[in-house]
């Protein structure tokens, strides 16, 4: 089965076909810096994590840019808010972002431009739509795209420009030609942050800073655009306009968007109360279940994020984890070997179907499944393989990289669990049982649950992991 991806433009699962053979070229809108990066900026940073690796594990050479917005209005508020330079508050949200994103395992992109590194860019695709009468320059000083001479718009979003006419507002003292117009350039006071421009001193609309970075690293047209839900308008579409005008190119073949993420069924958002972000939720839960969680749902699905569901993916983990448990020195199998197992077709359809990891995981779930007989069966060599292939199909999503006993014991004393106290414990407990002390057997178990520890007895002895709010209730 050949790649297939869903496209928002066509609204349509479609043939994937490079502009290069065996090349992909991909940028992702990346956050705009001005406060700690959340769970939905998560949802999208990790799936095009999965997706690029995947492509990459397919044999695709794929080039990955996504973006930093370290100049904008709401940096810009924030900082004087602060009462510091915008500089300082985005290097400081910057280096927290990189801290989450290598919390969660998510590779670096190839290219990570940043918007203030690119304003010659910027100011020279601002002039060439200038100088072509897609943009001019308003009495207020502000450079405005004109929206009406690009007769393509609305086509990404499926919105009628005539549409968006008659539910606009010109605003008393507004420069716009027409109200559905958006800002290129917008003029600054000289204390404010800016720079020069054949227009006077000011910095760049939003909207262009992707168009002038994306087309400055991987060509005036490439394969796929990707981000959040809520980018499709305005802001893709006007990457669209504002990119076909300038190069007079068709500037993306694909765009990619994932869903949106609830919280507890509702809408995130500070005023509600459930805006959580990344490094809050780290402290819960630890960075496999939460990627676990982020990609058990195929990408364009909206996901709901809630402790249930959190406590399903730690449960849905832990399932793998304890499989492995015997194979910690078994290395995770590479493309060529997967490609001999009886489920690597399941797993590559799955993704070659629009990147669909939830078939993919319920794939791997049957390795665990096959793994598991074997192991009941005495198969030791078929249990072996099957343990690599399932780390093989991990390391494609970025987990079971974690030792299975360090992971099920909470990350070697993580979450203030004494492993050496709990080790003589369960000495004390299998000798209580020799004594047949069974009562004092049975206290022992209860107590280290009582401390979130879950006993496991075995034939080969007693092992230990943290327990799950389902275990301990």
């Amino acid at each position: 089965m050949s790649l297939r991806i869903y496209n928002t433009l066509t609204r349509d699962k479609e043939a994937f076909r490079p502009l290069e053979p065996g090349k992909i070229r991909m940028y992702v809108c990346g956050n705009t810096v001005y406060d700690y990066a959340h769970i939905g900026h998560a949802r999208v940073m990790v799936a095009f994590d999965v997706i690029v690796r995947y492509l990459r594990f397919a044999g695709w050479e794929v080039t990955y840019a996504r973006n930093i917005t370290d100049i904008d209005d709401k940096i810009i508020n924030r900082a004087n808010d602060n009462g510091e330079p915008f500089t300082a508050l985005t290097a400081r949200m910057i280096d927290a972002q990189h801290e989450d994103e290598r919390a969660l395992g998510i590779d670096p992109p190839d290219i990570e431009p940043r918007a203030t590194e690119h304003i010659g860019d910027i100011v020279a695709m601002v002039q060439i739509l200038v100088d072509n009468h897609y943009a001019y320059e308003a009495a207020n000083g502000d450079v405005y795209y004109r929206v009406k001479r690009f007769a393509d718009y609305g086509q990404l979003s499926g919105r009628n420009p005539d549409e968006l006419l008659a539910g606009a507002r010109v605003e008393v003292g507004d420069a716009k030609e027409d109200p559905r117009d958006f800002a290129l350039w917008k003029a600054a006071g000289r204390d404010q942050p800016g720079w020069e421009s054949p227009w006077g001193w000011g910095r760049p609309g939003w909207h262009i800073e992707c168009s002038a970075m994306s087309t400055c690293h991987l060509g005036d047209s490439f394969d796929i655009h990707g981000g959040g839900p809520d980018l499709v308008f305005p802001h893709h579409e006007n990457e669209i306009a504002q990119s076909e005008a300038a190069t007079c190119k068709r500037y993306v073949n694909y765009w990619m968007h994932a869903g949106a993420v609830r919280v507890d069924n509702e809408k995130m958002s500070k005023s509600l109360g459930n805006f959580f972000t990344i490094r809050e939720v780290l402290e819960k839960y630890h960075p496999e279940v939460i990627r676990f969680f982020l990609i058990s749902s195929h990408y364009r699905s909206p996901i709901n994020y809630s402790e249930e569901n959190l406590v399903e993916a730690k449960t849905g983990l832990e399932r793998f984890y304890i499989a492995l448990r015997d194979f910690a020195a078994v290395a995770p199998a590479d493309r060529q070997q997967l490609e001999a197992s009886a489920l690597y077709r399941r797993f590559v359809e799955a993704m070659d179907d629009d990147f669909n990891t939830r078939e993919a995981v319920a794939a791997m779930y049957d390795v665990v499944r096959d793994l598991n007989a074997a192991q009941r069966g005495g198969e030791h060599d078929r249990a072996r393989a099957l343990a690599a292939e399932l780390k093989g199909f991990g390391a494609v999503f970025g987990i079971l990289g974690a030792e299975p006993e360090t992971y099920l014991q909470g990350g070697a004393g993580s979450g203030g669990i004494d492993a050496g106290r709990v080790e003589a414990l369960i000495a004390e407990r299998a000798e209580a049982k020799r004594s047949r002390d069974f009562s004092r057997a049975d206290a022992i178990r209860d107590e280290l649950l009582q401390q979130g520890i879950v006993l496991e007895d075995s034939r080969e002895g007693t092992t230990w992991k943290k327990a799950t709010s389902r275990e301990q209730a």
